[in-house]
């Protein structure tokens, strides 16, 4: 049985702002325009390994959720006669709705509510910023292909990934 961690994260037209360096004596300037149109990136990693595997959905919903884990379940290769994988996720209310689908082969194990330290995938967010980061798009297809490189580039550095994501207490299961 595989261990994984799954976790979303809303990023929008609005953009995240960063510090910047700027000569002595003159303000920096960050482009910026109050816009509320978001997309929701969908992490799940392994932290053992530093696997990971990024959906961009334009919502969360149980609907939602239930895509995104068929998708992932696809990915991972989980299913009836096949690998099982434990996935650890937060007490949102689209995780928890009886309407959920849950495909074969994943168990769901949520965590303490009000604890995101102990989410792993969290952890992975502050990695994803720093593409988006004091950059201004003038629509979603823009930061979708910003967040899609991103994504990416991190897929291919699993030590990196295994680093900010793997805590000593995590399970090493096979």
């Amino acid at each position: 049985m595989e261990a994984w961690a799954e976790d979303e994260m809303r990023l929008g037209l609005k953009p995240v702002l960063r510090r910047v360096w700027a000569p002595r004596g003159r303000r920096p300037v960050a482009r910026f325009r109050r816009r509320y149109e978001w997309v929701y990136l969908y992490g799940f990693v392994r932290p053992t390994s530093g696997e990971v595997f990024w959906l961009v959905l334009l919502t969360v919903s149980a609907k939602a959720f239930s895509l995104a884990l068929s998708h992932f379940a696809e990915w991972v290769g989980a299913g009836k006669g096949k690998k099982r994988v434990l996935l650890a996720l937060d007490q949102a209310g689209w995780h928890t709705g009886g309407e959920v689908e849950v495909p074969e082969g994943l168990e769901l194990e949520f965590l303490p509510a009000r604890s995101p330290e102990l989410m792993p995938a969290e952890r992975l967010w502050p990695l994803v910023n720093e593409r988006v980061a004091n950059r201004l798009f003038e629509d979603l297809d823009g930061l979708e292909e910003a967040l899609v490189e991103r994504c990416l580039a991190l897929s291919e550095q699993p030590g990196l990934i295994r680093g900010c994501t793997h805590y000593h207490w995590w399970p090493d299961a096979a």
